[in-house]
């Protein structure tokens, strides 16, 4: 499929165009505002980015994986990014240098995306929506900044993207080679963020509506989590060795789960402290994983108890307004200030919103599903967690396909008026 839709060179020629101003407007993002993207203190490291720096440099020099434990070897975090940029250091410098080649690697990585995005608007829709929907895409400010900072959301980005294009091969194509794919590219993004574990789940939907058999099923679920599985071992290695048990992925003081309890960055309120004495306010939120995830769910069995509206709009409501409405874009590019950037984000969202309410009413094929069943995925399984813009940008390309969908639907109501209206006046 990626040879069918890629062999027009008038279209070929239109995305090396758009992924090249891409490139050159990500690079000169880059250049001119370098550190200035950081979110944190290099000396006090004090926000994700300035520890995953860290973290690279000693990767490189002590060969070991730590983070948020000084030179000590800790599992706080998958290994991907601090893997990634020690790369970029080893060869280019620890300093600026290094940092930099990292973001121009960023850059590049935002400007292939183009390739997939037109991919997968073209496998839902057609191919003038995927024209709309890869324009849209270049304009989208949010990813300039990405480009610049050194977090995962770039990298994993681009890893879910190009999986979804080898699932949707995979799908039609029913070959081994295309599901190893998907496992490896799995494994991958879990390499980043370990919620995309399970993302190939969507498959079994996928699977039954095109009508494979059930050894079919069996084989190609077994072939992805073998390669899943291969790829992950040497970080189930690595745990086990250091730390003498078995990991699955990340161990850390901070619980996701129960962070995501608070609201509006809040403790709970008096009541339940009250109602649970084993807990206090100043400590509420410290322990380990297996402690937070009790106090997580006490914290949400008083709430869903005695302020079920509140706390049923926070899991619902807000978590979604957290994610999606705000936009990924913690630092001004070019002086384009945040307000103008969140009216956009606003405009994409309910664009894409109505684009997707749309799709589903005019559209009843198969190739709606992958796109809906992704957004679906990794929006239910963000609903537990602390939500952030960070955490539902990766969403945001999905929402402008939809958004693209609904412009280009509009265009056609024009389009066909305008030819009737001729032919009216011809027949006349």
């Amino acid at each position: 499929m990626f040879s069918t839709y890629f062999k027009e060179a008038n279209t070929i020629r239109f995305l090396l165009i758009v992924s090249s101003a891409v490139f050159l407007i990500s690079m000169i993002v880059v250049l001119v505002h370098g550190d200035r993207l950081l979110l944190g203190d290099p000396l006090k490291l004090n926000n994700d980015d300035v520890k995953y720096i860290h973290s690279a440099r000693v990767l490189i020099n002590e060969s070991t994986l730590a983070y948020n434990s000084g030179n000590e070897p800790s599992t706080f975090i998958m290994p991907g990014l601090p893997i990634a940029l020690s790369g970029f250091m080893a060869i280019f410098g620890e300093q600026y240098s290094g940092v930099t080649a990292f973001r121009i690697f960023q850059a590049f990585l935002q400007a292939l995306c183009i390739f997939p995005v037109y991919y997968i608007a073209r496998y839902t829709f057609n191919h003038r929506a995927a024209i709309i929907t890869s324009l849209l895409a270049a304009a989208y400010l949010p990813d300039y900044f990405t480009s610049g900072s050194i977090l995962t959301e770039s990298i994993f980005r681009f890893i879910v993207l190009i999986l979804l294009c080898v699932m949707i091969t995979a799908l039609h194509t029913k070959k081994m080679g295309w599901y190893i794919g998907v496992g490896l590219l799995t494994a991958s993004a879990a390499y980043f963020k370990p919620q995309a574990s399970l993302f190939p789940c969507m498959m079994l939907i996928l699977w039954l509506v095109h009508r494979y058999s059930f050894k079919e099923i069996v084989r190609f679920t077994l072939t992805i989590i073998g390669a899943y599985i291969v790829l992950l071992v040497p970080w189930w290695i690595r745990n086990y060795i250091t730390f003498g048990h078995f990991i699955l992925f990340t161990s850390s003081a901070g619980s996701p789960f129960l962070l995501g309890t608070r609201i509006q960055y809040q403790p709970p309120s008096a009541g339940f402290f009250a109602a649970f004495p084993q807990y206090e306010p100043n400590t509420i939120f410290i322990g380990s994983d297996r402690e937070a995830v009790t106090k997580g769910l006490d914290i949400l069995k008083y709430g869903l108890v005695h302020e079920p509206l509140r706390y049923i709009h926070h899991y619902t409501i807000g978590r979604l307004h957290s994610l999606y409405m705000v936009p990924f874009y913690l630092h001004d590019i070019f002086s384009i200030k945040k307000n103008i950037v969140s009216n956009m984000q606003i405009m994409i969202v309910l664009g894409g919103l109505i684009g997707m309410f749309w799709a589903c009413i005019r559209k009843t094929g198969k190739t709606l599903l992958p796109v809906l069943l992704t957004v679906f995925y990794f929006t239910a399984v963000q609903l537990p967690f602390v939500a952030m813009s960070r955490y539902g940008y990766p969403m945001a390309m999905f929402f402008l396909l939809f958004a693209s969908y609904m412009i280009y639907e509009v265009i056609s109501v024009f389009q066909t008026e305008k030819t009737n209206k001729i032919e009216v006046k011809e027949y006349v």
